[in-house]
């Protein structure tokens, strides 16, 4: 167990689903379904198998002998999320990357967070514990960290003229927005139940040799390809339904490069949990504040590019400084989680 190796995974891991949207806002003259399908299928599909096969080469052998109900809840967790991962996508669409992650991560860090360890009984244990009291107070002081940086958003919306906020956001949406990441972050958080559930898959690819930092890569794939199911049938749904299904091959479209930044998009989203799944084996027996720390530093970083796209040009220096707090209390937020499971070795 290395705790701050894991928060650096962690790091990595937020920086990847911070950018991943930047890609996606390049496909041109497609439908907004076409272009997240085709970002899904490397996303959720072809990158999970490679890098699993790649890193335990056992893969398909795991899953041939996980237990039926350890593999049907880790892929119905999988479907509820790909939901929440759909809707997510229409939040950024309706708010832009900053606000739009503020107000989904920071339900998805809440409920993703908090109900396994109640669900399992971990959590009275927790405040039994120096360390435990820490972690808790650093996933306290994150999820202020987020209604801060959401806060954030909020006076933005307020300052900005529709025209401005159109500079960085072209479908800026606030009531929409809003309803569509509400849901996203209740049913996004559906993620960090399918890793408890595939818990037996993961212990079994250890019981084939499967390196420690790879051994989440089989359940990966169970819970993406649920995600690909639920998205897959929307996105077709939306193709046939506004006649958009000539996108993916429709000459008088950019076709090359709406394929290459898809394909991009998708593996750089990937990466997020692929650096996710390194990052909790090293965070030991409070290995929930992962996800946490995950969907902190998604924040971060999301907001970082927000500022770098022009989504917050002409707000107020009281926004600026709300921005500026918001994110130092989720970077000291992760040092507490740190810290509270270093304690865990004295």
């Amino acid at each position: 167990m290395n705790p701050f190796l894991g928060i650096f995974f962690h790091a990595v891991g937020g920086f990847a689903a911070g950018s991943f949207y930047l890609p996606i806002k390049k496909i041109k003259e497609w439908s907004w379904e076409s272009g997240w399908i085709v970002n899904g299928f490397f996303a959720w599909l072809i990158a999970p198998i490679i890098v699993s096969v790649i890193t335990v080469p056992e893969t398909f052998n795991i899953l041939s002998a996980v237990d039926s109900n350890s593999f049907l809840w880790t892929y119905f967790y999988g479907v509820l999320w790909g939901i929440g991962g759909l809707t997510f996508g229409m939040a950024m669409r309706y708010l832009g990357m900053s606000l739009g992650m503020a107000l989904a991560l920071g339900l998805t860090a809440a409920f993703g967070t908090l109900i396994p360890p109640i669900y399992s009984g971990q959590f009275s244990t927790l405040l039994q514990t120096t360390s435990g009291k820490v972690v808790l107070l650093g996933i306290i002081v994150s999820l202020l960290g987020i209604a801060i940086c959401g806060r954030a958003g909020i006076l933005k919306d307020k300052e900005l003229s529709a025209e401005e906020k159109k500079v960085g956001v072209k479908e800026f949406n606030l009531k929409k927005g809003v309803i569509v990441a509400l849901f996203a972050g209740i049913m996004s958080a559906c993620f960090a139940f399918g890793m408890s559930a595939g818990k037996p898959i993961a212990d079994l690819a250890m019981q084939y040799d499967a390196p420690v930092l790879w051994q989440n890569g089989p359940v990966f794939i169970v819970i993406l390809f649920g995600g690909l199911t639920s998205n897959f049938l929307w996105c077709i749904g939306l193709n046939l339904k506004n006649k958009t299904y000539k996108d993916y091959t429709n000459n008088a479209t950019p076709l090359k490069i709406n394929y290459l930044f898809a394909t991009i998009a998708g593996i750089t989203w990937y990466c997020q949990f692929m650096f996710y799944g390194m990052g909790s084996t090293q965070m030991g027996e409070h290995d929930f504040a992962s996800w946490t720390l995950h969907m902190a530093f998604i924040i971060f970083f999301s907001t970082l590019w927000g500022i770098v796209t022009k989504e917050w040009k002409g707000v107020s220096t009281k926004t600026k400084i709300t921005l500026t707090v918001g994110l130092l209390v989720l970077a000291s937020a992760t040092v507490l989680i740190g810290i509270g499971n270093k304690l865990v070795e004295h």
